[in-house]
């Protein structure tokens, strides 16, 4: 708990892939009712959506594992 507290473990990686899943969701739903329009619309909507929103996610994944990688060199450095 102490780790949490002092902020040295983070909880945000663990809320972005819940905010990932939910973005799936919205992205196919969002997608599935373009397509009532336009089918070929709807469908490059979705795969082109839930390509970008993974790579998002993942950007921000990236940064809290640099931030982890880089709390470990410190504690085996003493910095």
């Amino acid at each position: 708990m102490q780790e949490y507290l002092t902020f040295r473990k983070m909880i945000t990686p663990a809320f972005i892939q819940i905010i990932f899943w939910i973005g799936v969701i919205g992205i196919v739903l969002g997608g599935l009712f373009a397509t009532s329009q336009s089918v070929l619309g709807g469908l490059v909507a979705i795969v082109v959506g839930l390509l970008v929103w993974r790579i998002y996610c993942e950007l921000m994944l990236i940064l809290f594992k640099i931030h982890e990688r880089l709390t470990e060199i410190s504690d085996k450095t003493g910095v």
